[in-house]
């Protein structure tokens, strides 16, 4: 975990700065998802990354706190849950260092309360080709059951993005070995 902090290529400083942030407040340091993990009693609360642009801080169940100046913001057109905070020097970091400890406040408040976003069912279609494939296929859509529904929103998302019949369908034969694996897009 230290070479992470020490040989981050983007941001090793603001990412550092970010860790012992978390670490004061309570929180367990994990690795997961290739990335930092901080946890209260076991529940997920943020992950650091490192991107070109920015470096973030992301609360898993963001969409729980209270953010009255609206500086988190969700990660991606698809994400239903987590929201992130952007910084690119360490003087952004000292200026929201309030915000990001009552953020942390408020996530560890919502674990010790069992809080859980309430996501809507799958609230998609799935594109024709997957449906043809998982008709045709019993062991394929025995497995697609019994993943998990953020497992198969992902894969929806992947194979419904390809604007060509013949790329969504190259998506999913290769995606099929990992979902009768029980794996979703991003799992090794």
């Amino acid at each position: 975990m230290e070479t992470f902090f020490e040989e981050a290529a983007l941001w090793p400083e603001e990412l550092s700065a970010l860790r012992a942030i978390l670490r004061e407040m309570g929180l367990e340091e994990c690795w997961k998802w290739r990335a930092p993990c901080y946890t209260f009693r076991g529940g997920n609360v943020a992950t650091l990354w490192g991107f070109r642009e920015a470096c973030t801080l992301s609360f898993f169940k963001g969409v729980l706190l209270r953010d009255p100046e609206g500086v988190l913001v969700p990660p991606g057109q698809n994400s239903r849950s987590a929201r992130v905070m952007k910084f690119t020097s360490l003087d952004e970091i000292g200026a929201g260092r309030r915000q990001i400890e009552d953020f942390v406040a408020q996530s560890i408040a919502n674990e010790k309360a069992g809080r859980k976003v309430d996501l809507p069912p799958d609230d998609f279609d799935l594109p024709e080709e997957l449906s043809e494939r998982l008709e045709a296929d019993p062991d394929l859509v025995a497995a697609w059951d019994r993943l998990t529904p953020g497992r198969r929103r992902g894969w929806v998302l992947h194979v419904g993005q390809a604007k060509q019949s013949a790329t969504r369908q190259a998506r999913i034969d290769k995606a099929a070995p990992k979902i009768l694996a029980g794996k979703g897009m991003h799992d090794r």
